[in-house]
């Protein structure tokens, strides 16, 4: 049977470090993997609830994979939000599939 999860590997807020499976068969984004395994307290990521309106679930990319072209909306929310990196991206935007095995991130700090 295939192998439907890719490895993940997530640094949270305080700096540690976790290894995550993520699902690439439930139609999931990287924020959402990050709330299922319980990495940012409750109501401080996704606040808008995955519409790339808030920034709250801003992370930093630490590894080398090619991730789907910056749409203009998550382009113009990280250009008003705060402690943004070349390598930022809102995890909402960034669906869950194969190509995103051993991914590397960062979680933002809290606005």
């Amino acid at each position: 049977m295939e192998d439907k999860d890719v490895l993940i590997h997530i640094t949270d807020r305080d700096g540690v470090s976790h290894q995550v499976n993520a699902p690439t068969d439930m139609n999931m984004n990287l924020m959402e993997v990050i709330r299922l395994y319980e990495l940012a307290p409750e109501g401080t990521l996704g606040v808008c609830g995955g519409m790339a309106m808030c920034a709250s679930c801003q992370c930093y990319i630490d590894s080398d994979h090619q991730l789907a072209q910056i749409s203009d909306d998550e382009s113009a929310m990280l250009g008003e939000a705060f402690h943004v990196l070349d390598s930022s991206r809102l995890s909402c935007q960034i669906p869950i599939d194969g190509s995103l095995s051993g991914l590397k991130l960062t979680m933002a700090p809290q606005e």
